[in-house]
């Protein structure tokens, strides 16, 4: 028998067995250690970390009466034992992966040895990896905390859509349970819940493409005015333009919420003085989305800006003086070459304005708070998209399992959007062909 297939079987039996059948040592002894010590976990720990993801509990905490005094008894805590379980998991595919990488280690020393080389020492070994895999070594790492930091609060989040942890069933004092997808089933048929979700999208999407349309062409059309040969102190028009973009968000939402206030707002105090009437910008529904529309203009435009700046800098002016020589005015040269080639340099910009148009926030919240209020909504506002009305679900009315099914229909909503638009993009099947 061949010394690769030897060590295979010995790794499959036990983690380091191989390699130290390789006469790899140091490497095999480490190897066993981090076999035992997951073997350990497995044995006396997993079993109950999955027990407690698949019951979420089986003792409720309670009060018991012993004698003439009363105490709480700690029950389970179903969200604590499904972060457990779901951490036991991602270790348990972690060590899965050490294992095969075990294998494939013994496997390819085996063969050299075949082949009548000698097996590296330990600390050949080493400079082997440094040399060969330094990259996987350095991102290890952030995978590793990526895993535990990133994607288990995700899935963490995904799974709380199939319980019933809401307001009432709150643990400690209550357990919750896997109610499959009737969360689901109830946004869908319940006319209260329906009602809200369909308002409350609809706005999401007619928000994220007006946000997004305004503030992007807004932004090109400023860049190419402040670009036109003959306008002077370009340097100081940017500056200018770009201050918004530059203050804090909250700081300019806040001033502007009070500034639109229908009682002493000053907008409003303008129009009186004029001998018009004011407006009720924030507490009627129209002039609500009206307001929000405008204040995200006045702080996405910059954005948008000095990309197309960036864009217009680089496009040659030999193509311009082309145009003109053909006949083409203005407006031709605009049509023709200025917005195919921004077009082409900001299209996957414009996909994540839109897809963060859609998480939008701090403009929202700080400024309208999702108000004016609807009666005919779910602890939602007028002006509230999935993402706010989410925060409140959340955060003000403890229903944690509508808020994760809210969250799992904004992340579609945008990974899909995003994925397909992206792809329809010339720089993206340009880069395709290149690649």
């Amino acid at each position: 028998m061949q010394s690769r297939t030897k060590a295979v079987i010995l790794s499959i039996l036990m983690m380091g067995l191989g390699q130290i059948y390789n006469r790899q040592y140091v490497k095999g002894l480490l190897l066993l250690c981090g076999n035992a010590a997951g073997v350990y976990g497995i044995v006396f720990h997993l079993k109950d970390y999955v027990y407690g993801l698949i019951t979420l509990g089986v003792e409720p905490s309670r009060m018991v009466k012993t004698g003439k005094l009363t105490k709480m008894v700690e029950g389970d805590h179903s969200i604590f034992m499904m972060v457990d379980g779901l951490m036991a998991v991602l270790a348990l595919l972690l060590f899965a992966v050490v294992y095969l990488l075990n294998i494939r280690d013994a496997y390819l020393v085996g063969r050299s040895r075949d082949q009548g080389e000698q097996p590296h020492h330990f600390i050949e070994s080493l400079r082997e990896l440094n040399r060969k895999h330094f990259a996987y070594l350095v991102l290890a790492l952030p995978a590793v905390s990526v895993l535990f930091l990133t994607i288990l609060p995700i899935i963490f989040s995904i799974l709380l859509a199939f319980t019933n942890y809401a307001d009432p069933i709150l643990p400690p004092a209550n357990l919750i349970d896997w109610v499959g997808f009737d969360n689901f089933a109830k946004m869908v048929n319940l006319k209260v819940w329906s009602t809200t979700f369909v308002g409350v999208l609809t706005w999401t999407l007619t928000w994220a493409v007006i946000a997004t349309f305004t503030t992007y062409v807004g932004g090109v059309l400023v860049a190419v005015l402040i670009q036109q040969p003959g306008i002077r102190f370009k340097k100081l028009w940017r500056t200018m333009l770009v201050i918004p973009f530059a203050i804090p968000n909250m700081i300019s939402l806040l001033v502007m919420r009070n500034m639109f206030n229908s009682q002493f707002g000053p907008v409003n105090g303008y129009l009186r003085s004029m001998g018009l009437e004011g407006l009720p910008w924030l507490t009627d529904p129209f002039w609500a989305k009206v307001t929000v529309i405008l204040a995200n203009m006045w702080l996405g435009i910059p954005v948008t800006m000095i990309l197309a700046i960036g864009v217009l800098t680089t496009i040659p002016k030999d193509m311009y003086e082309a145009a003109e020589v053909d006949g083409a005015g203005s407006f031709q040269k605009f049509r023709m070459i200025t917005l195919p080639m921004v077009l082409f340099a900001t299209a996957p910009i414009l996909i994540m304005q839109f897809a963060g148009n859609i998480n939008s926030f701090n403009v929202i919240y700080l400024l309208t708070s999702g108000d004016p209020v609807n009666s005919n909504y779910q602890y939602a506002g007028h002006t509230d998209l999935l993402v706010t009305w989410l925060y409140k679900l959340a955060l003000n009315q403890s229903q944690y399992s509508f808020a994760s099914v809210i969250g799992i229909v904004i992340f579609l909503l945008v990974a899909t959007f995003s994925i397909w638009s992206y792809r329809r993009t010339r720089s993206y099947k340009e880069e395709d062909m290149i690649a």
